[in-house]
């Protein structure tokens, strides 16, 4: 007999248990399921469905919707999303995948949301979307609920064991600098403008992650930006997702500063000072593979390492 009910406090350490079974290609710590879960500001244990067979954990759907702002007032009222999901393979084919989910979706249709996406939540996503690559099976299962692919953003790493100093990047700087641009790492006066700077022409969630990073312990050498005759135009950094140091990002140069090679003297140095450190291998989770900032990646070396499909679920009236 199956037994469905909603997470209950000392479930965490089964869920991990059955997630390093399912998820082979994305193990996770019982810290950092709880850092990104159950401490997140947004959790809802009704909303975390679980399957049992005699007390056994065998599978899990996580559903989440927004109850504080991440930047603001908006809530995005009509919007929720599936992070993650994951059937013992022993009980897989036997709808107990189905009836979670449905359950899940039915609960973000109960809080009156329109679209579900799997999986770019934010602020503490675990991966941004579905690897196909990795989990075939699982596109399947999405597509046979109504789900439909929207877009497909791109991981990428680069070794720096052996990455120097591009050419023309000092002759670039020089020619910039001569036009009244400045490169140097932050300091603690520019924080309050970065973050502004992060979250109003990027994401808020980037303003998000560059406070919290410093909040927790993250150094501010880690920060390259860039102004013109004073005013902040870009930034890059390293360490500020997870405090990890070779985690890439955030990444942007202001809209109309782009064609100057701004970005790419960031990169450069921050890549640069990673190596300084270290750090053999620099690594983000998402861009576009045809964006501006994906051709400037793979100029620099990056390679893509996995392809994520963002998907998405419309309530239609019938539901």
């Amino acid at each position: 007999m199956i037994v469905y009910r909603t997470y209950q406090s000392g479930d965490e350490k089964h869920i991990v248990q059955l997630w390093n079974k399912c998820l082979l290609n994305d193990p996770i710590t019982l810290k950092r399921f709880c850092n990104l879960v159950l401490l997140d500001v947004n959790f809802d244990p009704t909303g975390l469905k679980l399957a049992f067979s005699k007390e056994r954990l065998i599978g899990c759907v996580y559903a989440i919707r927004r109850l504080l702002p991440m930047y603001g007032t908006d809530l995005e009222e009509e919007n929720g999303w599936i992070p993650f999901f994951f059937v013992h393979p022993k009980y897989e084919g036997k709808r107990i995948g189905t009836s979670l989910l449905e359950a899940a979706v039915q609960f973000l249709w109960d809080h009156n949301r329109k679209d579900i996406f799997f999986s770019s939540y934010a602020p503490n996503y675990i991966l941004p979307g579905l690897d196909v690559t990795a989990y075939p099976r699982g596109k399947v299962f999405l597509e046979k609920n109504g789900f439909k692919k929207l877009y497909s953003p791109v991981a990428m790493d680069q070794n720096l064991v052996e990455y120097k100093e591009k050419k023309g990047i000092k002759s670039l700087k020089l020619e910039r600098e001569v036009e009244g641009y400045t490169f140097e790492s932050a300091q603690n006066k520019d924080l309050y403008e970065l973050i502004h700077f992060a979250t109003e022409k990027f994401n808020p969630d980037w303003g998000r992650a560059i406070r919290e990073a410093i909040l927790h312990g993250g150094q501010l050498e880690n920060i390259f930006i860039v102004r013109k005759k004073g005013v902040l135009v870009g930034f890059c950094m390293h360490g500020a997702y997870e405090g990890i140091a070779e985690r890439f990002g955030p990444f942007g140069i202001d809209t109309d500063e782009q064609g100057k090679g701004l970005g790419k003297i960031l990169l450069h140095e921050c890549l640069l000072s990673m190596k300084s450190k270290g750090l053999h291998n620099a690594w983000f989770l998402w861009t576009g593979e045809k964006t501006a900032a994906g051709y400037l990646y793979r100029k620099t070396g990056f390679n893509i390492t996995r392809t994520f499909h963002v998907m998405k679920k419309t309530r239609v009236m019938s539901e």
